[in-house]
């Protein structure tokens, strides 16, 4: 069974940090490109970063470079995102998605999997 679990979100002040965690199983995980995107309430879903299978190649969002930092362990089928110097506009749903053919890529709909999602939320 197919699963990518995201945890650590949370409430957090305008500066703060949270580090988001996105857990695979079910498929092989080292052979996909992972992808965070967020979602706010009234807002269309968002491309956050995307890391590639090696983890050598990121993208970024324009909106969040400089603050956020994508990695991985395929050691342990895992993703992060390190999330500092936060905004209220980063408020959001964050959610992890898996792409079987290996390269970052901005377009969620391309994703194979995704998970549910955690909310953080950034107070002014």
């Amino acid at each position: 069974q197919v699963q990518l679990v995201e945890s650590g979100g949370g409430l957090v002040q305008a500066g703060g940090s949270l580090r988001l965690s996105c857990a695979a199983s079910g498929f092989f995980f080292s052979t996909y490109a992972v992808g965070w995107f967020r979602q706010a309430p009234g807002k269309e879903r968002e491309f956050v970063v995307a890391i590639n299978r090696s983890g050598v190649n990121t993208k970024y969002a324009d909106s969040v470079k400089g603050r956020f930092t994508v990695s991985r362990d395929n050691t342990k089928n895992m993703v992060y995102l390190q999330m500092n110097s936060l905004k209220p506009e980063d408020t959001a749903v964050y959610f992890c998605a898996a792409y079987k053919w290996g390269t970052a890529i901005q377009k969620a709909d391309e994703y194979d999997y995704r998970g549910q999602g955690t909310q953080v939320t950034v107070s002014s």
